[in-house]
C-alpha cells in the first residue's frame, strides 16, 4: 500500500501544484494538509473539492480552520472527509478524527494541534490521541500533528511509536530531513513542509513578510506566485501493513 502526505496547501500556486503532481499517480490513500488552501489562510467548500477532485482522500488542518465562516457547516456535514484538529474543545464543529475502509483497509487518519507557541485554548493533544486510539480499532492509523515546535512533534512520534502507523508534522511549511521509522515501527517525519510557491516566504510574498519583520507593524499577506513545489512523504507498506519504505517528496509542479 502507498501512502502520501502533503504538507500544508498554500493558495491557488499550492492546489495548482497539488493538482498537477497528483496527475497520472498510482498513491493508495492521500491525505493532505488544506488549513491554508483557500486565499493563504482557511479552507472553503469550494477549494476543498478541489483537493478531493485531484486525488485527496482526507483533508487535515489546523489553526486557520475557521478563517472562512462557511465552512463551519461544511465542516460538520455527515462523512465530510475535512478534519479540524481533535484537541479543540467541545462545542466545535466537525471531528477530529476519521476511520474509513478504504481498498478493504480500516484507515484512522487523526489531526491534532499542539499548544507550544500557538496562543489558544486546547485540550493535551497527547490524553486525546490515546483516548482515539483506545476506544477505535484501525489497520492503518496517520496521525496529523499541527504544530509549531519540533519538540512538541517529534514527543507526539515518540509518545505513539507502537501505537500510530505515521505521524506527521505540519504548520512549519519547511520539510525536514529527518524522516525515518522509530524502534516500534512507526514511521515520522517532523514537518511535511507544504504545498506552493518557493518563491517566497513559507508560500507567502516576500515584500510583505520582510515589512512585518522590520516595521514590527501588521501587513495583510499575500500568497507568493511561481515556482511552485510539492512537499511530503510517500510511505510504502507491506502486505503486514508495516513501513516497508519512505521517501521525502520535494519536487517541481
Amino acid at each position: 500500500m502507498k501512502i502520501l502526505l502533503l504538507g500544508d496547501v498554500v493558495g491557488r500556486p499550492g492546489r495548482t501544484a497539488l493538482i498537477t503532481f497528483l496527475m497520472n499517480k498510482d498513491y493508495d490513500f492521500v491525505v493532505a494538509n488544506g488549513e491554508n488552501a483557500a486565499g493563504g489562510f482557511g479552507l472553503t467548500k469550494n477549494t476543498a473539492s478541489q483537493l478531493l477532485d485531484a486525488g485527496v482522500n482526507i483533508i487535515t488542518s489546523g489553526n486557520h480552520i475557521w478563517q472562512h465562516k462557511e465552512v463551519l457547516d461544511y465542516i460538520d456535514e455527515v462523512d465530510c472527509p475535512v478534519l479540524r484538529p481533535a484537541n479543540y474543545p467541545p462545542g466545535n464543529p466537525g471531528r477530529g478524527f476519521i476511520v474509513m475502509k478504504h481498498q478493504g483497509i480500516r484507515i484512522m487518519v487523526i489531526n491534532l494541534q499542539g499548544r507550544l507557541f500557538i496562543p489558544m485554548a486546547l485540550d493535551c493533544p497527547f490524553r486525546t490521541v490515546d483516548n482515539i486510539i483506545r476506544n477505535n480499532s484501525a489497520d492503518v492509523v496517520i496521525v496529523d500533528m499541527h504544530a509549531e515546535a519540533t519538540s512538541e512533534k517529534q514527543v507526539m512520534s515518540r509518545h505513539l511509536d507502537g501505537k500510530a502507523t505515521i505521524v506527521a508534522g505540519t504548520h512549519t511549511h519547511v520539510l525536514t530531513a529527518d524522516a525515518r521509522v522509530l524502534p516500534g515501527g512507526t514511521a515520522c517525519i517532523t514537518d511535511l513542509g507544504m504545498c506552493g510557491s518557493m518563491s517566497g516566504i513559507i508560500g507567502m510574498a516576500t515584500e510583505e513578510a520582510r515589512i512585518r519583520f522590520i516595521t514590527g507593524r501588521h501587513i495583510r499577506l499575500k500568497v507568493a506566485e511561481g515556482n511552485t513545489y510539492v512537499n511530503g512523504l510517500e510511505v510504502v507498506l507491506n502486505s503486514e501493513l508495516n513501513v516497508e519504505s519512505l521517501r521525502l517528496i520535494n519536487e517541481k509542479a
